[in-house]
């Protein structure tokens, strides 16, 4: 089995200015490392070989503009009352949702079914573990870099990533890579 997803990959300047705005290694939260960054459009799960090869397939047709965007703002995923993930905002979110609305429409033609999440652009910065984090430092971080921001930076190639799952946390291998424009 394969798990794959679908993401954009900022350049080399965002993602450093990304990461030094991550933590200090809190207890329960685990930043996210440079390999790691990226904007998932669409998340497509466990799938065999063949349906893999559908996939790429399929995504060599998406054809689109290269978004220009630029990261405002950080906030936080939560699950039952529970912060699970802290992230970085991905302005405009138009071109990005388009953009994913056309990945979506290209995995179905390879037997994937439709997203039924609502879309929210955004780089994942951390993962915080099941028994939680401090909250009251999950709420210092996020208030401390309200404002982070970036300058506009193109995303100009869509990857097909494979996640490895590992004791110390995801490995991301991407498997294949088609420009845009």
């Amino acid at each position: 089995m394969h798990r794959l997803f679908v993401a954009l990959r900022p350049p080399p300047a965002i993602r450093a200015a990304l990461l030094a705005a991550t933590g200090d290694g809190a207890a329960g939260v685990r930043w996210q490392h440079d390999e790691q960054l990226h904007l998932t459009l669409r998340f497509i799960g466990e799938v065999e070989r063949v349906q893999a090869e559908d996939v790429a397939a399929a995504l060599a047709g998406v054809t689109a503009p290269v978004p220009t965007v630029r990261v405002d703002g950080v906030g936080a995923f939560d699950q039952r009352g529970r912060v699970d993930t802290l992230w970085a905002r991905v302005v405009p979110a138009e071109p990005l949702a388009a953009l994913h609305r056309k990945v979506d429409q290209a995995l179905r033609r390879a037997a994937v079914a439709p997203d039924q999440r609502r879309y929210l652009p955004h780089i994942t910065l951390a993962r915080l573990a099941r028994r939680g984090a401090d909250p009251a430092a999950v709420a210092r971080w996020t208030e401390a870099h309200a404002a982070l921001a970036t300058p506009d930076f193109r995303l100009e190639h869509l990857l097909l990533y494979e996640s490895h799952l590992t004791a110390a946390g995801a490995r991301y291998e991407a498997v294949a890579r088609w420009p845009l424009g």
